[in-house]
């Protein structure tokens, strides 16, 4: 234990200093705790009771440990420092390497140095030659900048549509450029500004794509003639395919679904522009009286109008068949003769192209309504039969789906005769008896009142054998119906009636309609009578059948007299019929009265609402 505390008392009086002198050195010597730096922990020693002076070597080496611990934890925690200090200290000594290495190359280069320098005073003759010519650029600078910024300047002047500022820099620059033909930098400017001439020339001719007036075109056309790119007759033919190159994009933005829009657009724009641009050309290049050659068009105008026209032409000739409404063909008639009225102030009177357009497509018209209404017939021929044969409750449904047309002041009695003192042309009630013959009327009704607006008389022949021919389309199927149908009593007697009123009430109805579009038309239906012979034909060789006497004295209701009365029907006399039959038949007429009477109220209605 006096060992340890020797030891101890060693160790702080080494960290107190040096300085005791040889008493105090010989005194450590001999007691190790002896220094004064030690004097404390010594008297602290002195102080502590057996126990605890058992426990301080313990202690010590407890301290000892924890001082270790505390010195590794230090290095531990600063090992970066230590190693970037190495690091450093590498690096240091590989630079003073280099440093003796670059010392020794500057020395091999400094007889380099002095060889360079004599040549720099060479050069730096060169270099003041050079620099006077500079000092006269300078003195000349504002001058030169103008020259080089033309380019610019023309650009400028031509994207802001100052034109004439363009040209008088482009006349300028070329007078330089052949006054000063051997200078590269003027050749380079000229050519520069050749550039920016054909981009003032694109605009120029970009701007006659536009919607612009006459004296706008005025101008355009004296900037190109001043640029002088095209000949006098190369001017006319660019300034007409400019301007047809924008009447074409106004036709493309037209929408073609809607043919009714497209056409109007259409006659409207050539009404408008086509009239302009004319004008615009005579009051452009038409003033020239001298005689020279070179500014007559040999007939260009002349030729470009008339390839106009035949555009127009063609496109109601393509167009015109695809409308479907008569109103509509009218409407565009009269714009047609309008805008034909209006281009004829210029020498573009086209009005005597269109009758034939207009009359073929008002055939077109007609004959398509007529054939829709004879195939509606047939359906509802081969349909309405059956459905009597199945289950006659059906035929309300087919009669209640279909609505009259009217047209102007042609009446009818029940029969078919003509009333003058009413004012609608309405189909006879008795029509509404038999669902395929009220079908094929509607439908020639509805194709007269599209005819009604646009009726040309020049084709006034042409619809009455359309108008025939849809009738002896119906003429003949019934005549086929009759002949690969075997009808029995009841059907035979239904068919028969619906013969007779095709006959007497169907065919003249549809003859006064017709005579209602055209004076003396019903005269040109009416004498083709002929043709339907085989119906009458038919109803002569089975006159009982249409009116045929009952069991009980009675006699059927005949169809065309009965007043729009309903059919009551009494299969008594037919031999073989069963009572189940005859009660069907009379309940089928009992519900066709009822349908007639709501259907002739409804029609009333409908036609007074239309008149509204």
């Amino acid at each position: 234990m006096l060992e340890l505390m020797g030891m101890e008392l060693d160790k702080k009086n080494g960290a107190a200093g040096g300085g005791g002198g040889d008493e105090a050195s010989g005194l450590t010597a001999l007691l190790p705790l002896a220094g004064a730096a030690e004097q404390p922990y010594v008297s602290e020693l002195l102080s502590f009771t057996l126990d605890r002076l058992h426990k301080e070597p313990e202690l010590l080496r407890v301290d000892a440990e924890r001082i270790r611990r505390q010195m590794q934890e230090v290095a531990v925690g600063n090992y970066r420092s230590f190693i970037a200090a190495s690091d450093a200290l590498s690096f240091i000594r590989e630079q003073l390497a280099g440093f003796d290495k670059h010392l020794e190359s500057l020395t091999t280069e400094i007889p380099k140095l002095t060889t360079g320098c004599t040549d720099f005073v060479e050069s730096a003759q060169q270099i003041l030659e050079e620099r006077k010519l500079n000092k006269t650029l300078l003195a000349n600078h504002s001058t030169l900048l103008d020259l080089l910024e033309i380019p610019q300047l023309m650009d400028t002047c031509v994207r802001s549509g100052n034109y004439d500022e363009a040209l008088d820099l482009e006349a300028f620059v070329c007078k330089l450029s052949k006054m000063h033909c051997e200078i590269p930098v003027i050749q380079a400017l000229a050519a520069e500004v050749k550039q920016t001439a054909h981009s003032l020339l694109s605009q120029l001719l970009q701007k006659l794509r536009t919607n612009i007036q006459l004296p706008e075109c005025l101008r355009i056309v004296a900037h190109l003639r001043r640029i002088g790119a095209f000949s006098e007759s190369e001017m006319r033919l660019q300034f007409l395919r400019c301007r047809e190159a924008w009447l074409s994009g106004i036709l493309d933005d037209l929408d073609q679904r809607n043919v009714y829009e497209y056409l109007k657009g259409m006659i409207y724009c050539h009404r408008m522009h086509l009239f302009d641009i004319v004008n615009q050309y005579r009051a452009i290049f038409s003033n020239d009286k001298s005689g020279n050659e070179e500014n007559y068009d040999g007939g260009l105008l002349f030729s470009w109008s008339m390839h106009q026209i035949r555009n127009h032409i063609s496109i109601l000739e393509i167009m015109l068949p695809k409308i479907t409404d008569g109103g509509s063909l009218s409407n565009i008639l009269d714009q047609c003769t309008y805008c034909a009225m209006g281009l004829g102030l210029v020498g573009l009177d086209f009005r005597g192209l269109l009758p034939p357009l207009f009359e073929d497509a008002v055939i077109n018209l007609f004959s398509k309504n007529m054939d829709t209404a004879v195939e509606n017939f047939r359906l509802n021929l081969y349909e309405c039969l059956k459905q009597i044969q199945d289950k006659r409750d059906k035929v309300l449904m087919v009669l209640e789906s279909h609505r009259w047309v009217p047209l102007p002041s042609v009446g009818f009695t029940i029969n078919g005769a003509v009333e003058d003192g009413l004012n609608d042309v309405a189909p006879p009630s008795v029509l509404m008896e038999h669902p395929p013959l009220a079908v094929f009327v509607n439908g020639v009704s509805a194709a007269m009142n599209e005819l009604r607006p646009c009726a040309p008389l020049s084709v006034k022949h042409a619809l009455a054998q359309e108008l025939v021919k849809g009738l002896q389309a119906v003429s003949n199927s019934l005549i086929r119906y009759n002949a690969v149908r075997v009808l029995r009593g009841n059907e035979s007697s239904l068919f028969l009636s619906l013969c007779h009123v095709f006959i007497e009430v169907a065919y003249p109805y549809c003859a006064n309609c017709f005579g209602r579009c055209y004076a003396n038309g019903a005269a040109l239906i009416i004498e083709r009578k002929s043709m339907f012979d085989g119906v009458t034909q038919l109803l002569t060789v089975s006159p009982a059948r249409v009116l045929k006497p009952s069991s009980d004295g009675t006699e059927t209701a005949d169809i065309t007299a009965n007043g729009g009365a309903a059919v009551e029907e009494k299969a008594a006399g037919v031999e073989g019929e069963e009572n189940d039959t005859r009660q069907h038949s009379r309940d089928f007429g009992r519900a066709l009265k009822d349908w007639i009477t709501r259907a002739t109220e409804k029609s009333h209605v409908s036609n007074s609402d239309e008149e509204e």
